[in-house]
């Protein structure tokens, strides 16, 4: 069968209008970055893989390297071998360019148990094989920012279309979106080029911040769709001369950036194993629920990635601090939105727009997964004010470290190699920015201590 033949449709319908000159093969590594090779088409079109050392997965954010080599670092090969039902067109290239997401394999064919896509298939096989198919829909919420190339000066909003910056605390205000209207636009044409289907795009509450909802599906689907995602929205705004941003908080007072998960499962007949014959709560609802309020402080380290991570969650400020569980309460947690019963879901509203999205998603699956098997027990369901409740998750990295590095059942669902290597590049990346000296510590000790 021709390899035309195994793509989308989508990435069909734009070949038949580009002469195909160059194919991106790429793997994101631990913060999403897109890692790989670009191969030209005659080239690509005769090889079955390609190889990148296992070095990709010890590389911090700041580009040094953690040391979380077993046998010295030799940086040997991995397999990378193509997905092709991951193909698709990259709009904003000149000539015609095809991304291809690739898996990590070993020289025997296993596969790499450190790289972000597997541990999220290792998690869904899981799920499988209690006869279950967990259904995630995600909601990508960012920042169209002023281009800054001196990390010393503020993030500034971005200048809107009539010549102001963009306003804040107008959340759903549909002439706040149009100030970017360019922008969103070629946001809507890059992801129709790419066959993604946006479900909806709204103003949030901070100043140039929106939030991008996608449809529900399959779980390494959408991650995939969100890796994907973050560079369409980053190269859409650099077309109009400025940054989209995804840290968890780029502006001081305003409201951070979160990837609101929701989560649904299926049962062998494909039926929503949260709704029973009535429409009532199953026990399997509230075991997730249960799950995610065990296991989602060792779960934080993993969904709030980065020191920064830890600036979004302030009390009171469109951010949970606690694990409390609601139905339609956007201070909990976790909740329960209006729905039909058939439509019952959980929220995960814990995670920062900052994190890798294959990893989020395997990690709140994880929580759930431990909370269905093993039947834990949910907290009595919260109303009113959450934001008034006790804080119940870490306030930085390095505590959220500790307590996933404690948590062998996550490790165990996730994967001890991917947990092991992980810890590692991340402790690695909090002593790097420790070494660093802030405006603030410059500002207040310098002549007062």
């Amino acid at each position: 069968m021709n390899w035309l033949d195994k793509i989308p449709a989508a990435a069909r319908a734009y070949l038949d209008g580009s002469r195909l000159d160059e194919v991106e093969c790429v793997i994101a590594d631990f913060p999403g970055i897109a890692r790989g090779k670009a191969v030209p088409a005659a080239k690509w079109e005769r090889q079955q893989y390609f190889h990148l050392p296992n070095s990709i997965f010890f590389q911090t954010i700041t580009g040094d390297w953690a040391e979380a080599a077993t046998d010295g670092f030799t940086e040997p090969d991995m397999i990378l071998r193509p997905d092709l039902a991951t193909a698709t067109a990259a709009p904003w290239a000149v000539d015609g360019t095809l991304q291809v997401i690739h898996d990590a394999y070993d020289m025997q064919g296993n596969p790499i148990g450190m790289a972000p896509r597997n541990v999220l298939k290792r998690v869904v096989d899981l799920y499988r094989a209690q006869g279950w198919t967990p259904i995630v829909a995600p909601e990508m919420e960012f920042y169209l920012v002023g281009r800054n190339v001196d990390p010393a000066k503020e993030i500034v909003p971005m200048m809107g279309r009539t010549g102001r910056p963009a306003a804040a605390r107008q959340a759903y205000s549909m002439t706040a979106v149009d100030e970017y209207g360019p922008v969103i636009d070629d946001i809507y044409e890059y992801a129709e080029i790419q066959g993604i289907e946006i479900d909806g795009i709204t103003q949030e509450g901070g100043a140039g911040q929106l939030e991008i909802n996608l449809r529900h599906g399959d779980p390494v689907r959408l991650a995939d769709d969100v890796f994907y995602f973050k560079r369409l929205i980053r190269e859409a705004a650099l077309k109009h001369d400025c940054f989209a941003t995804f840290m968890a908080k780029p502006i001081e007072g305003e409201p951070g950036s979160a990837m609101h998960v929701h989560h649904s499962v299926l049962d062998a007949k494909g039926r929503n194993i949260f709704c029973g014959p009535d429409g009532e709560e199953t026990p399997e609802f509230l075991n997730f629920v249960g799950g995610l309020q065990r296991h989602m402080p060792a779960a934080i380290a993993v969904i709030a990635p980065y020191v920064n991570s830890y600036r979004r969650y302030v009390r009171n400020h469109a951010a949970p601090i606690n694990l409390e569980w609601g139905r339609d309460n956007r201070t909990t947690g976790l909740r329960v939105p209006v729905s039909s019963p058939e439509s019952r879901r959980v929220e995960n509203r814990l995670p920062g727009m900052d994190c890798n999205p294959y990893l989020c998603i395997a990690a709140s699956l994880a929580c759930g997964y431990l909370g269905m098997t093993r039947q834990l027990a949910a907290g009595a369901m919260f109303e009113g004010d959450a934001y008034q409740s006790d804080a119940e998750i870490p306030y930085s990295l390095s505590d959220a470290l500790d307590l996933f590095e404690e948590s062998k059942d996550l490790q165990s669902v996730l994967g001890e190699d991917f947990s092991r290597v992980y810890s590692i590049v991340k402790r690695t990346e909090n002593e790097e920015f420790l070494q660093v000296i802030s405006p603030w510590e410059r500002e207040h000790l310098l002549l007062n201590v």
